[in-house]
């Protein structure tokens, strides 16, 4: 059987894969090329960039994000070129990770995303590099924490297709790096080193959520749509986010952000429409299980016959020298090896990613950015270049919109209930496939423009004059009232349990229709920096009254949670507490009094059930609680601004939130840290938009970036905007024109080259 298109350019540079090799290169960029455009900056250093061509477009985006974040991409550069084991040796997985990168991201995929732009993406590429590049030149000695660091150099189109290759994979054929370049095939000399091998951590990594609400024209109080955008996106390195306002005259006017390492508004508005993402819970991959020919481990059975496994080899320079080794490509992907997944002389595993083969996503964008209506939004995700989140949205007109069309395996619940093979091995979610048969493939369909993904007809959505909200739960309870059923679970559940996070945003929303009131910007905003735990809401008084008592050697901490306004505000004093108990209290068997039940999911599980085994475990988890905190040298009832802050120089900027699984929709994730509190911030509460429109039709945008525009000190805005943040301000973002000229502290460069 032939080996499918998707790895056929792997396969093509079996012994030519050199480290930075580039098709991309400056050659094949026009001489002619001119690029000519203006940036402004506005308070708070967002930039405007407005050109009349595509090219100078991307040339002015590249440089305003590299004038806030060149450090943060020129590392990432490292990873995704397999440079960090020549550069950064002591990186954790650095070699795995160069072998990983230099392998999937071949000449040949880098060609093929390149022949797959449309003329106007392949523009504005070619302006983004020479941007970054001038930027690179204008400022080789501005001060900055990379100033002088040979690894910061000028890019080509090969090091920008690199970057929006990993980012798509970076939540699926990324998360195996270290178990695709440890696979080692048994041979007669030499015994599988799977065994040796580190177990695979199969949870998604920490740092990525959302919350999301768009209202219709039903519930808002003129008829207009109104758009809340709330990723919990990481705090630090290459996915914080950057605002950046984008204008071609006639074509294009979007403002939003993008993470540092993209080149694409990912989440906005523009005159019309308003949207933004959550990470939604389709499967982006799937393990299959090979059996092996037993008299040759590099054979696989399928259909009655055997295929080759076949090595690739990858050479990367390193701080010491040349490492050359290989990795095994399978027809469905490549061979995965860890302790759960061992290679040995039966059985081999091999994974097949949803992303990797997906071309679409600066055409998906350039859709997005210049939609006019929600039917509009719906076609741009039909180009299907989302690769891996929901995407919720509203327009002027009053329709609000929910739909996970992302980049998603095309299988049936048939063919999963036929094919899917347990593992004890393997957590809930992990989907393994017999690879033995075709019958177990991805389908194929005419519809979809990705190999083996699921074409956006088949996924779910939702138009609505009423409410849509997600919270990174699937899409079952995008609204309570009409729940979305009859999906393939490769996308996600049905009627089962939802995150607290999840109830808390829909109890919100209930609690302002219950009062008949038509929903106004500052009511969502409101939803958000009341800083309330709906956890501590709906059980603390229950867990409180089960286990305290005035002799109690938890009583100083049930005085304090007695005492606790139940917000995360940072002025509140136990929230802390609550967090540090409910983290071990969460998971005690048979812990509530009310079981979830799918016929009233909003409000359910519930209550806490006295049973005295239960009501032992609390009584435990309450003493760790304290026990944890004290050792810490933190008092229980400690302001949460006095432990929670951002340090930003020589100042520890209070912030607001908590944890998503404590019950909080207001979202800030940090580990409690020693006597320094739950510093540093992880992640959480980002790029915080609430959009609507006036009566006339005109966008109304609000917004936050919790943690500034910018990673470096040195910046003058490294903190700004935390501060407002902290504050429980709002900046009115400056869209129109009027409001960019009227900005007190406006700043115009007009580059051309």
């Amino acid at each position: 059987m032939d080996i499918p298109r998707r790895w056929l350019g792997l396969l093509a540079t079996l012994s030519v894969l050199l480290l930075g090799c580039s098709t991309g290169d400056d050659a094949s960029q026009p001489k002619s090329a001119q690029f000519d455009t203006t940036i402004r900056w506005t308070s708070y250093g967002i930039p405007h960039v407005k050109a009349n061509d595509w090219g100078s477009l991307g040339y002015g985006y590249a440089y305003a994000t590299a004038k806030d974040g060149l450090c943060v991409i020129a590392k990432d550069l490292i990873t995704v070129r397999g440079e960090q084991a020549r550069y950064f040796p002591d990186a954790a997985d650095a070699l795995a990770s160069d072998v990983f990168h230099t392998a999937i991201i071949s000449p040949a995929k880098i060609d093929a995303y390149l022949a797959a732009q449309d003329e106007e993406g392949a523009q504005f590429n070619q302006g983004y590099v020479a941007g970054y590049n001038r930027y690179l030149a204008d400022h080789s000695d501005q001060a900055s924490s990379c100033q002088g660091a040979s690894w910061v150099r000028p890019i080509d189109q090969a090091d920008l297709v690199r970057l929006q290759i990993g980012v798509g994979i970076r939540y699926g054929l990324a998360r195996f790096a270290r178990e695709i370049s440890g696979a080692v095939p048994p041979t007669a000399d030499q015994a599988s080193t799977a065994h040796n091998m580190q177990p695979t951590d199969f949870l998604l990594p920490r740092g990525i959520g959302s919350n999301a609400i768009a209202l219709g024209q039903d519930v808002t109080h003129n008829g207009r749509g109104i758009l809340f955008g709330n990723p919990h996106y990481p705090w630090h390195g290459p996915s914080r986010f950057h605002l950046i306002h984008t204008t071609i005259p006639g074509q294009l006017d979007v403002m939003g952000v993008s993470l540092l390492n993209t080149n694409r508004v990912a989440i906005g508005f523009n005159q019309d429409i308003a949207w933004t993402h959550t990470v939604s819970t389709a499967t982006r991959f799937t393990l299959y299980r090979l059996s092996l020919n037993p008299d040759n481990p590099m054979q696989y059975e399928f259909d009655g016959n055997y295929l080759d496994i076949q090595p690739l080899d990858v050479k990367v320079e390193t701080a010491t020298g040349t490492h050359q080794q290989q990795i095994y490509l399978t027809h469905f992907g490549p061979v995965v090896a860890s302790e759960q997944l061992p290679w040995n002389d039966q059985v081999a595993f091999a994974l097949r990613d949803a992303v990797i083969d997906n071309y679409q996503t600066g055409e998906t964008y350039a859709a997005l950015n210049t939609a006019t209506s929600i039917s509009e939004v719906e076609a741009a995700l039909h180009l299907q270049g989302v690769y891996w989140t929901n995407t919720i949205a509203a327009d002027k007109d009053g329709t609000a919109y929910y739909a996970d069309i992302s980049g998603t395996p095309n299988l049936s619940a048939t063919t999963l209930a036929e094919c899917q093979i347990e593992n004890a091995q393997l957590p809930r979610g992990i989907i393994m496939l017999d690879g033995t048969r075709s019958r177990c493939e991805w389908a194929e369909d005419e519809r979809s423009k990705v190999p083996g993904a699921l074409p956006a007809e088949e996924m779910p959505r939702m138009q609505t004059a009423d409410y849509v909200t997600n919270s990174n739960d699937s899409y079952w309870l995008s609204n309570p009232n009409e729940p979305l059923e009859g999906y393939s679970p490769i996308i996600g559940s049905e009627r089962t349990a939802r995150s607290l996070r999840t109830r808390a945003g829909l109890v919100f929303m209930e609690e302002i229709a219950e009062q008949q009131q038509k929903f106004t910007p500052q009511m969502i905003r409101d939803v958000l920096y009341s800083h309330r735990n709906y956890g501590a809401e709906l059980l603390l008084d229950d867990i409180v009254a089960a286990i305290c008592s005035e002799s109690d050697p938890i009583a100083r901490a049930c005085s304090a949670l007695s005492q606790w306004d139940r917000t995360m505000n940072v002025n509140s004093k136990g929230g802390h507490l609550w967090r540090e108990f409910w983290d071990e209290a969460r998971h005690i068997d048979n812990l509530y009094a009310v079981p979830f039940d799918p016929e009233n999911p909003v409000h359910t599980p519930s209550g806490i059930n006295t049973e005295a085994d239960v009501v032992a475990s609390l009584t435990q988890a309450m003493t760790n609680a304290i026990t944890k905190l004290d050792e810490a040298g933190i008092a229980l009832d400690a302001a949460l601004g006095d432990i929670q802050y951002a340090a930003r120089n020589d100042r520890n900027i209070p912030v607001p939130g908590g944890e998503g699984w404590a019950g909080m929709f207001s979202m800030i994730v940090s580990k409690l840290n020693g006597d320094k509190g739950y510093a540093p911030i992880v992640h959480g509460n980002s790029y915080i938009q609430v959009v609507s429109w006036d009566d006339e039709g005109q966008v109304v945008p609000t917004g936050i970036l919790t943690y500034s525009q910018s990673p470096e000190p040195t910046s003058p805005h490294y903190a700004d905007q935390t501060e407002l943040y902290a504050a429980g301000e709002w900046l009115d973002l400056p869209f129109h024109e009027a409001d960019i000229q009227a900005d007190p502290n406006l700043v115009s460069l007009h580059l051309t080259e």
